[in-house]
């Protein structure tokens, strides 16, 4: 893939471009941002993950864990380097747009839009299934619920970033302090005998206690490792409206990282060893089935599905943000139609919100298959990684002595080792779900379709992404002179 486009882009007539595509700046410090992180994974911890102890048990899912959380881990030290270098609202498309190109831009871009979009649709139907589970006022999850969580959401949002901001920081906080309590109330029930007890399959090769479906199930378990840290790669996404975003967001970036490391491992041990991996590993709230041995509700059970709600809150509410940035990133550069990118007098892009929100409302009330479109929105994650990844890398060879306010621990070492993992997670997806994996596929290929035929020819010269290449082409071309 070439730095430089093919194609000179165009910018629109009138000075006023940009100025109708601004968002609110300095809305957000370093703590915010750090909740925003969490916010977009929590969920994670309270729902999903179990599942992949049906694929690989307890020890496929623990090495899963591990690779995947390296993955992130080294992902998140290079997404830190290169948010200091180029802190815009673009995100991983901006970052692959400077070191693979207008193609290579879009397709991290639309990866991401792919995840982002997919991913709420998916948690609504979640929070449809706990609001029905806890009898609140007698709802039953379906569309109206859908929409009605939809409607409550985008509103906030189109309210102001830093009051969406401080609401995922608030109901995150109730999600992490849930998960902490369930933690100490279930390690004095821990037994490292239920670790392991799930059946073993003789016919997988390497089977055992530990590995009950053998070697091939750790592979398998990849997509359910990620579902501890899936999101947190979203935090550049706010470059635009945070304070000192070339100090702010690596410190967020890290710290945020750091929390889900600890969440991850405190839940996974507490829930399955205090229950058995084979009783939870179906559940979809497996916490709260960790906490009624005999199968009837308690109070702290019930505490726990609550937060469990929250949780699920917090990351639909953050993913919408996310994907709203990315979307008005792409369209103000031209990559998709421009007028996405417009943004109300309170700088909220609205169609940016509006727009994702319905197309996810639409999946989830004709759908109905959370599990699904989860997996799909892993596969376009993995393509994002490896390609951001692959950015971090290219940038470090091709432009060494770019000012690079943060630098990433180990250097190219580090991203090499989370593109390599993020590769093997694109595979796994193939095997749990082939059928999504192709939906997926068949979206990009649309959407690859249209930048091929329309929109590469249509760039917009002036927006941040596209102005940092072109200096970066031209500062190439007098280095050749």
């Amino acid at each position: 893939m070439s730095q430089e486009p093919t194609l000179t882009p165009a910018a629109p007539k009138g000075d006023d471009y940009l100025e109708r595509r601004a968002l609110r700046r300095g809305s957000a410090g370093w703590v915010l941002l750090t909740g925003l992180g969490v916010a977009y994974v929590v969920s994670g911890d309270y729902s999903g993950w179990n599942f992949g102890l049906a694929e690989g048990g307890f020890g496929g899912l623990a090495i899963a864990m591990v690779l995947m959380g390296a993955m992130y881990a080294c992902m998140v030290f290079a997404l830190a380097e290169l948010s200091s270098i180029l802190p815009t609202a673009g995100g991983g498309y901006g970052f692959a747009r400077r070191a693979l190109g207008p193609w290579g831009g879009f397709l991290t871009g639309t990866a991401i839009l792919i995840e982002y979009v997919l991913a709420p649709a998916a948690i609504v139907i979640f929070i449809g299934d706990y609001v029905e589970s806890l009898g609140l006022f007698g709802l039953e999850s379906g569309w109206p619920m859908y929409l009605v969580c939809f409607a409550i959401f985008l509103g906030i949002h189109l309210w102001g970033v830093g009051e969406a901001l401080r609401f995922s920081f608030v109901v995150t906080g109730i999600a992490v302090a849930a998960l902490i309590v369930f933690a100490l109330t279930a390690l004095p029930d821990f037994s490292f005998a239920s670790l392991d007890d799930i059946p073993v399959d003789s016919s997988a090769a390497g089977s055992n206690s530990w590995l009950p479906f053998g070697l091939l199930g750790i592979w398998a378990a990849f997509p359910f490792g990620m579902w501890f840290f899936l999101g947190v790669e979203g935090v550049p996404l706010a470059a635009e409206e945070t304070k000192d975003p070339a100090r702010t967001l690596p410190k967020a970036i890290r710290w945020s990282m750091g929390i889900l490391v600890v969440l991850a491992v405190v839940t996974f041990f507490a829930a399955a060893g205090a229950r058995g991996s084979a009783a939870i590993q179906e559940a979809g709230n497996p916490l709260v089935e960790a906490l009624q041995p005999n199968g009837k509700a308690t109070t702290l059970s019930r505490i726990v599905n609550y937060a469990g709600l929250a949780g699920l809150v917090a990351s639909f509410f953050s993913l919408i943000y996310a994907g709203s940035r990315q979307l008005f990133a792409l369209s103000r550069a031209g990559y998709l139609p421009r007028f996405l990118s417009l943004t109300s007098g309170r700088k909220a892009p609205y169609l940016g919100l509006l727009v994702p929100g319905t197309i996810g409302f639409l999946l989830a009330a004709v759908s109905g298959n959370g599990a699904r479109m989860l997996n799909i929105a892993v596969f376009g994650a993995t393509i994002s990684y490896a390609l951001m990844s692959l950015s971090h890398i290219v940038l470090r060879r091709r432009e060494p002595e770019l000012e690079r306010p943060y630098r990433t621990p180990g250097g190219v070492l580090t991203s090499s080792v989370a593109l390599v993992l993020a590769c093997a997670a694109l595979v796994a997806t193939f095997l749990v779900d082939v059928t999504a994996a192709l939906i997926a596929l068949a979206v990009y290929v649309v959407a690859l379709g249209y930048f091929g035929l329309y929109s590469r020819k249509r760039l917009v010269a002036k927006a941040p992404e596209e102005e940092f290449a072109a200096l970066a082409a031209a500062e190439a071309e007098l280095a050749r002179d």
